[in-house]
């Protein structure tokens, strides 16, 4: 009794996971584990809490667009962060830093902007202080006058840009402005790949049947 219990247990669960329907769930469930290990992982290896980050604004056109996707280093030696203005020989480092008008609350999305109180502009001067810690007077490319919060400390600093994907970064910014149609059209997403995966094999199933016989 005992044997045949655990054999109908085991076809049970064996049918379970050959539903179509299950092997959705599963997939979905292996997708959204995958983004955020990759999203972690880029942390670790880029050594900041934001590696990629979406343009908001173009205060550092012509370098830089809204839309932008940039790639951001962090675990900087401030000592050799140069700052300088953008025509100088080589010109001052791209930084992403904290806005100081606001508490360091960072938000999980990957946009850079108002809303995430991060700021991406270039190191233009810096002075050490006798504490050792170093200052930043920032500026954008597209600004006439330098950042008016005045320095920015080395601890509110995310790290510097060292490279960018043209447009990529609209995608998150749409995520961030539009958040109920992101999650609608996720859900739509959602809703496509369950028809596709589990009702349109279940045609295909019956149609077989239906061959089988008339055979």
């Amino acid at each position: 009794m005992i044997k045949a219990g655990e054999n109908l247990k085991s076809r049970r669960l064996s049918l379970i996971l050959k539903s179509e329907y299950t092997k959705t769930i599963i997939l979905t469930i292996i997708l959204f584990v995958g983004i955020f290990a990759f999203w972690f992982g880029l942390r670790l290896v880029f050594q900041t809490e934001f590696p990629l980050l979406a343009v908001a604004s173009g205060s550092m056109e012509p370098l830089l667009y809204k839309g932008d996707l940039i790639i951001v280093q962090g675990g900087l030696n401030f000592n050799e962060l140069n700052a300088a203005p953008k025509d100088a020989e080589p010109p001052g480092e791209v930084i992403v830093y904290y806005d100081p008008r606001f508490a360091r609350n960072p938000i999980f999305l990957p946009v850079a902007g108002p809303e995430t109180h991060l700021i991406v502009h270039r190191a233009v001067e810096k002075y050490q202080l006798e504490n050792g810690t170093w200052v930043f007077e920032t500026k954008g490319d597209a600004n006439p006058s330098k950042d008016g919060w005045g320095p920015i400390g080395q601890d509110f600093v995310v790290g510097r840009v060292v490279g960018k994907v043209p447009w990529l970064g609209n995608i998150p910014l749409f995520m961030h402005e539009n958040p109920i149609l992101a999650a609608l059209f996720i859900g739509f997403l959602f809703v496509v790949l369950i028809i596709v995966d589990f009702i349109f094999p279940e045609k295909e199933k019956r149609k077989l049947e239906v061959e089988r016989k008339s055979c």
